[in-house]
């Protein structure tokens, strides 16, 4: 600490008292969203993804940053929309990319007969 930041403290106690040295938040900007439609965040996603008129029931960070849109008007970034979503304890999902004629017999068969041939090790003793 420097003399100085002590002697403003000494000053700011003076004038102010000491409660005025007691820890303070930042400033910063105002939140965009008051508390209230924060609140109502978890209401709004449990109606579900395809209810917004997205395809399949999942939640991503994109999707909500959409809906907040959507609904409130105010655009905020993914990192901003995760930092939110933890707030409310909400976990965004990756949805799964598969194919919807996805044939899971045929990959069975794949994954049971035609994969442990590929796994084979060549016999190195046959070799010339």
């Amino acid at each position: 600490m420097s003399k100085g930041a002590v002697s403003q403290w000494f000053k700011k106690a003076d004038k102010e008292g000491v409660a005025a040295l007691r820890k303070r938040k930042g400033g910063g900007p105002k939140p965009r969203l008051s508390a209230e439609p924060v609140n109502h965040l978890p209401a709004l996603l449990s109606q579900g993804a395809e209810h917004f008129g997205f395809r399949g029931d999942v939640w991503t960070r994109a999707r909500v940053a959409a809906v907040i849109q959507q609904t409130f008007g105010v655009i905020y970034s993914l990192t901003h929309i995760g930092w939110m979503l933890d707030k409310i304890d909400w976990s965004w999902q990756k949805p799964l990319t598969r194919a919807s004629q996805r044939n899971e017999a045929a990959i069975e068969r794949w994954r049971t007969e035609t994969w442990p041939e590929v796994q084979k090790k060549p016999n190195r003793k046959n070799e010339p």
